[in-house]
């Protein structure tokens, strides 16, 4: 089922609210990986910790894609959700970034653990700066009233989200899902998967 570009980009918004993040067996935990196989309801997927996950894809669960966008496309004004480690000088340094359209600004605003890498944060922030600089681009971004400096160094993956369905879930193509443990598996609540050889960076 095809879904709106607003619903589909506020899908992968939502994805990063604190109550997302990886914290016990029943807080909705992320897997990410590859399809192996999608035979009805079931998606069976090869995980980026080598074992194989069976998730069921529940009837109306929403699918989104992402695009490839450029660490230029990002301005003073912009939403952003930035995943990202301390780097050796001190300041956070990006591991991805996901550009939102003006009108999911301010959803899931904040900065809070995150699963991508051990200790990484998630910062879902208004861009306050952005200038270039030697090893990419520096942003200061704005939440609740506070700033953080985050560097974005080049090749950092820069995306954006476009519309998917069912149809995009082959064999091979890589998945950020969200879902809640069942049994033995996962029930699907969101899933985001790579198009066009675009991965899913979060």
């Amino acid at each position: 089922m095809k879904i709106t570009l607003l619903s589909t980009i506020a899908i992968v918004a939502s994805m990063a609210l604190p109550g997302l993040v990886l914290a016990d067996a029943a807080t909705p935990q992320h897997v990410r990986g590859t399809v192996e196989t999608l035979d009805g309801s079931t998606l069976t997927v090869h995980t980026r910790e080598g074992e194989t996950a069976i998730v069921t894809l529940p009837d109306g669960a929403p699918i989104a894609g992402v695009a490839e966008a450029k660490v230029s496309d990002i301005k003073t004004g912009d939403f952003v959700g930035i995943a990202s480690l301390p780097n050796e000088k001190g300041v956070a340094g990006a591991l991805e970034v996901v550009i939102f359209p003006p009108e999911l600004k301010g959803l899931g605003e904040g900065s809070y653990g995150w699963d991508l890498k051990p200790k990484s944060t998630m910062t879902n922030a208004t861009v306050a700066n952005a200038v270039k600089d030697v090893e990419g681009r520096q942003v200061t971004v704005n939440y609740n009233g506070k700033d953080k400096e985050i560097a974005i160094p080049e090749g950092t993956p820069v995306v954006t989200i476009i519309g998917a369905s069912r149809a995009d879930l082959v064999t091979g193509a890589t998945v950020f899902i969200v879902a809640a443990p069942s049994g033995d598996g996962y029930t699907a609540k969101q899933v985001v998967v790579g198009k066009d050889g675009v991965v899913p960076p979060m």
